[in-house]
């Protein structure tokens, strides 16, 4: 999977098979809501 960010929407682009879809939602669907608050401005650190 490939993401970015544009203006404040972020953009997942995934692979073209369902199964590899599937794959690729198990790692990244648990930091989707943490991006999503990055996003909208939040300037907590989450480095460490």
């Amino acid at each position: 999977a490939v993401a970015g960010v544009r203006d404040k929407t972020l953009i997942i682009n995934l692979p073209g098979s369902p199964k590899a879809v599937k794959e690729n939602l198990k790692v990244i669907i648990d930091v989707i809501p943490h991006a999503i608050e990055k996003i909208k401005g939040d300037e907590t650190e989450c480095g460490r």
